[in-house]
């Protein structure tokens, strides 16, 4: 089956993100700030980094390298172009986090970012222990109600999503991640419209 992602267009897929009844890009923007300033890493890798949202936070004080993921090659060049800033610490991978994740280079800090409702616990696990962060960062979102794609004019840009989509809960993410040794560090929520909300889950490799 080929992966929906590879057919969504950067600008369909930011443009829904960043609408005034969605605001997604601007919520993942800030918490990602956050994300790359709160623990001692200098290297850090963003699995699903699409368009590079949040990157103009890396301080190449701080950073010696950041990895950016992504399924999607047009993606990743956009990515390239909008910050070529970065280029000396700045490196884009094109994998197939599904059954490629075994070419993933170590990181000392993974971000996941909305990105595992479409590659699931097992896979997610899997990835973790392959890359062995000492650092983790999740972002999921919790919706109250069946729909996990907000009521858009680009609502059916996504509706292949379906075939991947995998619903998630922090009990089921805490235990999965318990079962490769890494435990709960912090836990942030900020509400979104539409009666959504993006749930931040850091962890910490040991136990």
């Amino acid at each position: 089956m080929n992966n929906p992602w590879k057919d969504i267009s950067l600008d369909d897929y930011e443009n829904h993100m960043k609408l005034n009844s969605v605001q997604q890009l601007q919520a993942l923007n800030m918490l990602m700030k956050e994300q790359f300033n709160t623990y001692p890493i200098d290297n850090i890798m963003i699995l699903g980094v699409a368009g590079g949202n949040g990157l103009e936070h890396i301080s190449q004080d701080k950073y010696h390298k950041v990895y950016g993921i992504d399924i999607n090659a047009k993606y990743l060049q956009e990515t390239k172009n909008r910050y070529s800033h970065l280029d000396n610490i700045l490196e884009c991978l094109c994998i197939d986090l599904m059954s490629e994740y075994n070419k993933l280079p170590h990181a000392d800090m993974v971000l996941a970012n909305l990105l595992i409702e479409y590659i699931g616990y097992d896979c997610f696990k899997e990835i973790i222990k392959h890359v062995q962060p000492q650092y983790v960062s999740c972002v999921i979102q919790i919706n109250c109600d069946d729909t996990f794609v907000s009521d858009s004019p680009y609502l059916h840009v996504f509706d292949d999503l379906n075939k991947v989509h995998h619903q998630l809960d922090k009990v089921s993410l805490n235990k999965s991640m318990q079962e490769i040794h890494y435990h709960k560090i912090k836990e942030k929520e900020y509400l979104l419209p539409n009666d959504k909300k993006l749930l931040q889950l850091d962890y910490e490799e040991g136990s």
